[in-house]
């Protein structure tokens, strides 16, 4: 079990701190963010978990699935789950209760975005949208992967293309 969890996923963080692509380093990453929670849910319901037979058992091959790169497990898991959970946070306070006078302030962000249209008009607000559209352009760890797999098999045609031995064509007389 550690040298799925803990070994291999090692080395491979080792790995990609020494490679430029930056894909690898986000894989991984979100690797050890996801191994962060499982730990954390082990020691919280660690009673719980110790009568549960099967759970060695499903925490190998959960493992497994986050870090073979054939499954991209850790990836997936970061972008539908954890991702949205952290990066569009939006905390619900069922206790507030507005003071008087304060009905008129801005708490959320469409109050925040009607008060911007009705002061600089809409056409502002669509400008203003746009820059930030351009200025962000953040692929999903998903896409990365995509995009680098995409090259590498851009980049093992052209080497066949380029050595004789892959060719075909190639006549060694």
């Amino acid at each position: 079990m550690p040298l799925v969890s803990l070994a291999y996923p090692l080395y491979a963080s080792v790995r990609a701190i020494e490679t430029k692509s930056a894909v690898d380093d986000q894989q991984w990453l979100t690797y050890w963010v996801l191994y962060s929670f499982i730990t954390l849910f082990e020691l919280t319901f660690a009673p719980v978990l110790e009568w549960l037979p099967l759970w060695s058992y499903a925490k190998l091959f959960f493992n497994c699935w986050l870090v073979l790169p054939q499954f991209n497990g850790a990836a997936h898991v970061y972008e539908h789950f954890v991702r949205p959970m952290i990066v569009n946070q939006q905390v619900v306070n069922i206790w507030y209760i507005p003071k008087k006078g304060e009905q008129e302030r801005p708490d959320d962000v469409i109050s925040a975005a009607q008060k911007y249209i009705e002061q600089n008009g809409s056409k502002a607000f669509e400008n203003l949208v746009n820059k930030f559209k351009t200025s962000n352009p953040r692929r999903s760890i998903l896409e990365e992967v995509e995009v680098e797999r995409r090259a590498r098999i851009q980049r093992e045609s052209e080497a066949r293309e380029v050595n004789p031995f892959f060719n075909p064509d190639y006549n060694q007389y």
